[in-house]
């Protein structure tokens, strides 16, 4: 933001689209709260971009400044673990006069309406003040925005250079449709690989866009790994980061976990198959944790964010639900056909090691995770 976009809208009162704070406090959970719930309610408002300005005196409109640094990323972490779908948001500090004024950008996304995962709550504007949404505001916005994935969700900042287009055009042939430079463009924006921003005009990757077709989609999402913990061969680092698109983490991770585990009778293939299910379908809005894989010889750990939903049969994880537009990609762009079995993942896990030891199951709500644990590998020997 320029200069001249600070003082227009510093002439301006507060209203649905901009609230100005003297202060921003994020050390305690009730400022982090109140700052969740004004993003919140600022998204869910008409009028394309908000704006929270920090370091103007509310009623004076003094410039005061900002004595402390922000970071972006904790920032989009505060958001992205208490309102979901995922609010697109970036933050930029202005210089003027030697003081610091912080700027919350709330871009215009696609999601409406925003909700509040600890109470369930949709909040939005009335004047300069939040206010729950009611019942027939929620029915238009949701009516308005049929598509509630967070994968469609903009990532501030992104660029459309970060997209391979091979794979783009890989996705595209596959479907019948041909590609060249001059359609290339309008096809990723029409399948929410890509978003044009209504009040710049500049285009921004989505989630599911990063996820899929970019090799360096951690610059932007750095939450999109797996670290594997290897405790068990000394030949192999202890710490692998594995980062790239879905499908090349998928394959990466199978290759580092069958050169971690020196048993060949213990099936390597069912973690290959957790890890696989964990990279498809976790909880991708939650941008403070990765996949994590512990390897040791008393159990093989894969920790995914997000726990899953339970069908009514209680020995089965119901996983569709969640990330259907990355379900849809991944079956398209995958050569190896992984995930067109018949058979249910946690059974041919579970049928993998049937001479080896018990699968378990974790699905934590208290902490939202899932969690797969097997069995000892020392049983086996070398």
């Amino acid at each position: 933001m320029d200069i001249k976009k600070f003082f227009n809208l510093l002439k301006k009162m507060e209203g649905p689209k901009l609230d100005f704070k003297q202060l921003l406090n994020i050390d305690t959970d009730g400022g982090r709260k109140e700052l969740a719930k004004d993003v919140c309610a600022i998204a869910n408002s008409r009028g394309g971009r908000g704006y929270i300005i920090i370091g103007i005196e509310d009623k004076t409109k003094k410039i005061i400044g900002v004595d402390k640094n922000f970071s972006e990323e904790k920032i989009q972490q505060i958001i992205s673990s208490r309102i979901e779908p995922p609010i697109p948001i970036s933050l930029e500090t202005l210089k003027y006069k030697g003081k610091d004024i912080v700027i919350i950008n709330i871009y215009d996304g696609p999601q409406k309406p925003y909700q509040m995962r600890e109470n369930g709550a949709f909040y939005t504007r009335r004047g300069s003040t939040n206010d729950t949404m009611r019942k027939q505001e929620i029915i238009s916005a949701l009516q308005q925005n049929l598509n509630v994935n967070t994968e469609l969700c903009p990532i501030p900042h992104s660029k459309l250079n970060c997209i391979d287009n091979c794979i783009v055009d890989k996705y595209f042939l596959s479907q019948g449709i041909k590609v060249n430079d001059e359609n290339r463009l309008g096809l990723m924006e029409d399948a929410s690989i890509i978003y044009i921003d209504k009040d710049s005009g500049k285009y921004m990757v989505t989630l599911g866009g990063l996820l899929i077709f970019s090799n360096t989609n951690n610059v932007y999402i750095p939450h999109n790994m797996i670290k594997i913990v290897n405790r068990i061969n000394k030949d192999f680092r202890k710490v692998s980061i594995i980062q790239g698109n879905l499908l090349s983490i998928m394959d990466k991770a199978q290759e580092a976990i069958e050169n971690i585990i020196p048993v060949k009778s213990y099936p390597t293939e069912g973690i290959s198959e957790g890890i696989r299910n964990a990279v498809m379908y976790r909880d991708y809005s939650d941008f403070s944790r990765e996949i994590e894989v512990t390897v040791s010889y008393n159990s093989v750990v894969i920790t995914s964010p997000g726990m899953l939903s339970n069908r009514e049969n209680a020995n089965y994880y119901n996983y569709a639900r969640r990330n259907m537009w990355i379900y849809e990609k991944i079956i398209t762009l995958d050569s190896k056909k992984r995930f067109t079995g018949t058979a249910a993942s946690f059974s041919r896990i579970q049928k993998l090691f049937k001479n080896v030891g018990r699968v378990k199951f974790i699905n934590s709500i208290k902490n939202d995770y899932f969690k797969i644990i097997y069995p000892s590998i020392k049983k086996l020997g070398s």
